[in-house]
């Protein structure tokens, strides 16, 4: 039986992972500055909550602030499971286990890794989750 780092280097070849590296490590400033902005805004809603007697189901801006409120609420959760994803991936790169399936242990695709570099999965394990 072949080593992980074996097994992994005839998935993808060093320059593609670098390549997924990078876009990974640039996803995740994107991903991290969204998280700030998110964050500023939840902070935002909820200083005008707090400066704002009025609540939601009377006032006629408050239906489009809960649901904006909502919006970033939902938003903020989806960025912060990315980012998640992201740093678990460079962990796998750093490791050697990048590209390796991490319920079976096979070879993700490259095609796969190219649209979706964070996926932990290959596409048969990914379907069965489903």
């Amino acid at each position: 039986m072949t080593g992980i780092a074996e097994r992994h280097s005839t998935a993808i070849t060093s320059r593609q992972r670098t390549s997924l590296r990078n876009h990974l490590a640039g996803d995740r400033e994107q991903t991290r500055l969204l998280i700030e902005r998110l964050t500023e805004e939840m902070g935002a809603f909820l200083t005008a909550r707090r400066d704002s007697p009025t609540d939601d189901e009377h006032d006629p801006e408050g239906p489009t602030l809960a649901f904006e409120r909502s919006q970033s609420q939902a938003m903020l959760a989806q960025s912060r499971q990315h980012l998640s994803e992201i740093d678990a991936a460079l962990s796998r790169i750093e490791v050697g286990a990048y590209g390796l399936c991490t319920s079976c242990g096979g070879e993700i695709s490259l095609g796969r890794l190219q649209v979706r570099p964070q996926a932990p999965l290959c596409i048969v394990c990914a379907g069965r989750i489903r």
